[in-house]
Formats: structure tokens, sequence, C-alpha cells
């Protein structure tokens, strides 16, 4: 039975790439902040099945901490998913709270990159795979998506590095870069602004977390000697917009 490790695992992508993942027979080491929605996993699945560690992502020593508390049996890592990350604010660049800025880089950016940094070895040894979430907003800009979008561009790029790096251990590595999809995130994005969630998706056939699943699914299933590089999804419904001209 193969073991995925799976970060922000209790909503949106996250948790139902991990109800996939679980339903396919892997193994679920599953992370996130909220306990409560963790232990429901155990519940439905097992302990035998899923191990939950409830921590901050971006509390280094606490990632440390659940690392080393892995017990046998969940220790070998086969597939890494960096689901992890958040938008903060809608605000243009000028207006921007700094501190969302920073939470922003440190979960999206410092937290993927030392939780991949700890797991790499275990991944090598296993010649196992890593999934990232990255976003459209990498590639396409648009108006308040300032160190959001910066941050999701890196982890497109640190993605095609670490293929680049790894080059003969037979670590896979994909990024995965969805358009609009309807989960917590811009009840997140907004503080909590249900309205603002339901204008934006009402009407737009978005993409929902089960697509990603499907995606990630389909990656972590391929056989050992393809690599999806960079995978870009939106819903039909959406399409790229065009260059703004500011007129006098």
């Amino acid at each position: 039975m193969k073991t995925a490790f799976v970060t922000g695992a209790t909503s949106g992508f996250g948790a139902a790439i991990t109800e996939r993942l679980l339903g396919e027979g892997w193994r679920l080491v599953a992370c996130g902040r909220r306990a409560e929605r963790l232990q429901h996993l155990v519940e439905r699945h097992g302990a035998d099945r899923v191990h939950v560690s409830a921590f901050d992502i971006r509390d280094a020593d606490a990632m440390q901490a659940a690392l080393d508390a892995l017990p046998d049996g969940f220790s070998d890592i086969d597939l890494l998913v960096n689901n992890a990350g958040l938008a903060l604010g809608t605000e243009p660049a000028q207006n921007a709270d700094l501190e969302q800025w920073r939470q922003m880089i440190d979960t999206n950016v410092t937290a993927l990159v030392t939780l991949t940094r700890a797991l790499l070895p275990r991944l090598i040894e296993r010649r196992g795979a890593m999934i990232n979430l990255s976003s459209i907003s990498g590639t396409y800009p648009y108006k308040g998506g300032n160190v959001y979008g910066g941050t999701k561009a890196f982890v497109t790029q640190f993605s095609l590095g670490l293929r680049t790096d790894l080059h003969g251990t037979g670590v896979r590595v994909t990024s995965i870069e969805p358009g609009i999809a309807e989960t917590e995130f811009t009840l997140v994005r907004t503080g909590g602004d249900q309205k603002a969630s339901e204008q934006l998706y009402d009407g737009a056939y978005p993409i929902k977390a089960e697509d990603i699943a499907e995606t990630v699914s389909w990656i972590a299933h391929l056989p050992p000697h393809l690599n999806v590089n960079r995978i870009e999804i939106m819903p039909t419904s959406q399409s790229a917009a065009g260059l703004q001209i500011h007129r006098d």
C-alpha cells in the first residue's frame, strides 16, 4: 500500500484529494489546522489508513515535530501533495495589507519549500512523486492578484526547477494550475463574505474540488516513466482576459 502526504486536507481541494486517494486504497498522512475535521477522517477510515497532524504549516518547528512523529507504516512517503495555500485581500498593491502579503508568502512559498526539502530524501528513496497546487494566477495577472499571483508563479517555477534538480532520481514533479474553483477560497480571501463568494461563482460552472482530486489521481497513477510537468485547467466558462489600457 502506497502512502500519500497531503497538506491542507481539511477543506477544498485537500479534503477532496484525501477522500479520493483513500477510496483508491492509499494510506494517508493528512495535515491541516482544524483538528476536529482531521479526526473525522480517522473516524471514517480508521487509524490504520489515516494518520493526522494538526498544525499551522507556517510553523516550521511544529512541521518538523509532525514529521518526526510519523508512525511506522506512514513514514515512507510515495506521494507529496503540496496543497495548503491561501489568498488574502483583493485590494490593489498600493492599498494592500502588508501582513496579508507576508502571510501568503509564508504559507504559499516558505512553508511549501520547507516541507518539500524535509521530505525529498524520502521521495528519492521511494522514487515517488510530488504534486504542487499552483494557480493560473501565476500566469495571468489580474487586479488585486499581486502577491498571491506572485506566490503561485513561484510554485510553478519551483516545480520546474525541482524537475531539473531531481533528474535521474526517478522522482516525478507536477504543477497543477487551476482556474476559478468553488471552494472556501473566496470566503477566506474576503474575510467570510458569503455574498461575494456566491456572486463570483453564480452561473460560472466553476471547477469543483472533486475535479482537481480526479486530476491528482490521474497523475498519481501514471506509469513511472511518465511525468506531467504542468497542467493548466479552467472551467469552460473561463478564458484569459485581454490587456488593459488607461486613457487620459
